[in-house]
């Protein structure tokens, strides 16, 4: 059993307080009766989220928690206490930040990128801010193209610093970024380049014409929606088109040609028209 992420267990026996989980080894542990599935019966298998209760006891459940184990999120403060900063996960007990785990001393209310790991000494979940110290700097498996899942970190004076598969630290530059990016966004891009310091590069678009498709398709989206009419051509203002469409003008300009190359639009002085 995976403390602090999901589990697929069997039903094994029911109890006036719920139901008795098994993994294939025959190891129990209990689903609260507040939790069962209606309709549950002895023998099902179910997806639980495996966590320790105020009382230090393994316990299933199936709330939805917003962070699992050795990944990242970006996580609220709901109380400050002598033993460190408690987080709202999603979970009746709280998710500690020790003072020794926060990168800088966190603040009632606030939000932080933390990660959650199982502290070998306790053997309890616990959450840093210090989250730099747990991503992997050395080995870094990945591809240039390849398609990736990022939290947005933080920014700085280059652009916004990402989690990159909650494994690697990337970078998105400022002149790259063509929609609203906000601490905490969870979004799809692309590994650019890998440097040779260990560095990751990445965009949020496919470099090349291998990006055209889905931005002609979104245009194509936004002409059925606008009656079959957009006031933005060839000549508009950059700033304008990455406000409206979220895309940069020159994958704009791509997408404009190959429709019109496939006889989708018209471009006139106006505007785009859809055909």
């Amino acid at each position: 059993m995976i403390l602090g992420d999901y589990n697929k267990l069997v039903v094994a026996r029911e109890t006036s307080v719920g139901l008795f989980l098994e993994d294939d080894k025959e190891e129990s542990v209990l689903l609260p009766q507040k939790w069962v599935p209606e309709g549950t019966s002895i023998g099902d298998e179910l997806e639980v989220f495996l966590y320790l209760d105020s009382e230090e006891r393994l316990i299933a459940t199936t709330l939805v928690p917003k962070i699992t184990v050795n990944t990242f999120a970006y996580l609220r403060v709901k109380q400050v206490s002598d033993f460190g900063a408690f987080l709202d996960w999603g979970m009746e007990k709280d998710l500690l930040v020790p003072f020794i785990e926060q990168e800088k001393r966190m603040v009632d209310g606030q939000k932080y990128i933390v990660y959650m790991y199982e502290d070998e000494m306790t053997g309890r979940l616990t959450a840093s801010s210090r989250y730099t110290s747990y991503v992997e700097k050395e080995e870094i498996e990945l591809q240039e193209g390849e398609k990736v899942e990022i939290i947005v970190a933080y920014p700085s004076d280059l652009g916004f610093n990402v989690i990159i598969n909650n494994k690697y630290l990337g970078l998105i530059y400022k002149n790259e970024i063509f929609k609203t990016l906000r601490i905490g966004d969870k979004t799809e891009a692309y590994v650019k380049t890998l440097r040779e310091d260990n560095k990751v590069d990445v965009i949020l678009e496919k470099q090349g014409y291998a990006q055209v498709e889905p931005n002609a398709h979104k245009i194509l989206l936004l002409l059925r929606k606008h009656e079959g009419f957009l006031d933005l051509n060839d000549k508009s203002d950059p700033e304008e088109i990455v406000r409206r469409l979220e895309m940069s003008k020159k994958a704009f300009k791509k997408a404009i040609g190959t429709l019109y190359r496939q006889k989708m639009i018209s471009l006139e002085e106006d505007g785009i028209h859809l055909l």
